[in-house]
């Protein structure tokens, strides 16, 4: 799944195509993840941001665009001759027309979704409502992280995972942060301290993943076609079995709440 640096990278790619274009028609497939689209006819696009990994397209109407990419969604933009508005591309599961040219949302397993909201009413999107600071930002500070995290007796990682300490952090970016910052991802309480550490490793993992464009492992591209090359950097995720860059300890993987993680049983302790 897309998790912040991937997305942030598909805003950046998509804000100067987007940006002060109107949308003349719109369309999505019948299922309720993506019918919606086609409420954003009519309006055009006065900004892109992005929240956790959400992109939210900012219409003149006072609303927004709504797009979570799920598992295998990509959006592009594509020419558009006008003959016709209804897509000939496998697996477009919503569009959004400027006459010369189409947005096009391909979701292959369809676990994206599409919603137009009034701005920053986020009722029909709880997930997107509760969600917690953005790490990159200036005011994302390590005692906010302590605080947070000191509310729950969940694992590390799945509290990283559930987005309510901080926003945009998944699989990929949880496994490198707490390896970077030596946190055993199964532990449950955090001293004021190793939180500290854990804050700055997340800022360090997520903006490198912002710097080389993402991470690609299979589905994800960025809106003109090309692939992440975070996948080159990775220290941990993933490579289980293989020895640990810090102390040469092969690392191990085990499933935690459902995830499956990879962690040095050396490095990361409780």
């Amino acid at each position: 799944m897309p998790e912040l640096p991937e997305v942030e990278t598909v805003r950046r790619q998509l804000e100067p195509l987007v940006l002060g274009r109107r949308i003349v028609a719109a369309g999505g497939h019948p299922s309720a993840k993506f019918a919606t689209a086609v409420e954003a006819a009519g309006s055009t696009v006065v900004g892109l941001v992005r929240r956790g990994k959400y992109l939210l397209f900012e219409l003149d109407s006072g609303h927004e665009l709504v797009v979570h990419l799920g598992m295998t969604g990509r959006l592009e933009v594509v020419p558009h001759d006008g003959s016709s508005d209804d897509p000939t591309t496998p697996y477009v599961r919503a569009w959004w027309s400027f006459g010369d040219e189409m947005l096009h949302l391909h979701d292959v397993r369809r676990f994206g979704r599409v919603a137009v909201v009034p701005a920053g009413d986020y009722g029909a999107l709880p997930t997107l409502a509760a969600l917690g600071p953005e790490p990159l930002d200036d005011g994302f500070e390590p005692d906010h992280l302590w605080q947070a995290l000191r509310r729950s007796r969940a694992r590390l990682k799945t509290q990283l995972l559930s987005q309510r300490p901080v926003a945009g952090v998944g699989n990929i970016y949880a496994d490198e942060a707490l390896w970077l910052a030596g946190i055993d991802p199964g532990a449950r309480t955090l001293s004021r301290a190793r939180a500290a550490h854990l804050h700055a490793a997340l800022v360090d993992v997520l903006r490198a993943g912002v710097e080389h464009g993402g991470t690609t492992l299979r589905d994800y591209r960025t809106p003109d076609g090309s692939t992440g090359t975070n996948q080159l950097h990775l220290k941990c995720y993933g490579r289980w079995g293989e020895p640990c860059e810090r102390c040469g300890e092969l690392l191990a993987r085990r499933v935690i709440d459902g995830r499956t993680t990879t962690w040095c049983r050396t490095c990361q302790r409780r």
